[in-house]
């Protein structure tokens, strides 16, 4: 199982070389927020959420005295957005009062912030702050354990388990592959295993379609020559940037090379 779930990481590496976060930020504030507020909606919608909501409040001490109405008027697209605001209230406080307005780099300290659990701080861990952490989102754990690499479903259980299978140095990448194959190609309902680069390494081949031709239909974003989600994707990723709140696709005839 080791031996197959490292090869299926090489495999993934090659398909996804471009694989990174889906949430646009710039910074590690910025990247703490986004996540929260990709709870229970896409990247997509939060990435087409937060132009507004940096350009009112870039930093904690900005956020933290922000008039809650105000405050989950902006998020109000991403959902759940009174429980959100008091969270992003919670948080920008806590970093104003207690870490002198900085993002702090320790999973012990993130971890103390309101509406922050491990998955939130292994996010902010890995992309902002180079530190290792595998990400257990919903694809994550949905896809290691079709692949049999666990059979745990708490995430934390997940976590570790993943973790003792890979080097430290193969957490943060690992996890963005992963979940990046979990919504381009190893859907949850349909997978599409004709169009999987991974076939013949899956026990779970033969859930999802089989023929060629109706598997590619099922790809989505870049592999299935639609938007991403970010508005700003890194400059190596192959596909198209993700539309602006209320804006239309951009056409795939400007896709980059």
């Amino acid at each position: 199982m080791v031996r197959r779930a490292r090869r299926i990481n090489r495999e993934l590496a090659e398909i996804y070389p471009y694989a990174h976060p889906e949430l646009d930020f710039r910074n590690p504030f910025e990247l703490l927020v986004a996540t929260v507020l990709s709870a229970q909606t896409t990247d997509l919608r939060v990435n087409q959420t937060t132009p507004a909501l940096f350009a009112a409040y870039p930093t904690p001490e900005d956020m933290a005295a922000a008039a809650p109405e105000d405050l989950e008027e902006l998020i109000r697209p991403t959902g759940f957005f009174r429980a959100k605001s008091r969270s992003l209230l919670g948080l920008s406080q806590a970093l104003r009062d207690r870490f002198d307005g900085e993002v702090p780099g320790r999973i012990e300290d993130l971890v103390t912030l309101p509406g922050v659990g491990r998955k939130t701080a292994n996010v902010v861990l890995g992309n902002a702050f180079g530190v290792p952490g595998i990400t257990v989102d919903t694809h994550f754990g949905r896809l290691v354990r079709r692949w049999k690499w666990t059979e745990q479903e708490d995430p934390e259980k997940v976590e570790a388990e993943i973790c003792a299978i890979f080097p430290k140095s193969e957490w943060t990448m690992l996890s963005h592959r992963v979940v990046f194959h979990g919504r381009r190609i190893c859907h949850a309902r349909k997978p599409a295993c004709g169009a999987c680069p991974i076939a013949p390494l899956c026990p779970a081949y033969g859930e999802g379609e089989t023929d060629p031709d109706k598997a590619r239909k099922l790809l989505k974003y870049e592999k299935g020559g639609q938007p991403g989600q970010r508005l700003s994707p890194p400059p190596d990723y192959p596909g198209l940037p993700a539309p602006p709140l209320g804006g239309a696709a951009p056409d795939a005839a400007a896709r980059q090379p």
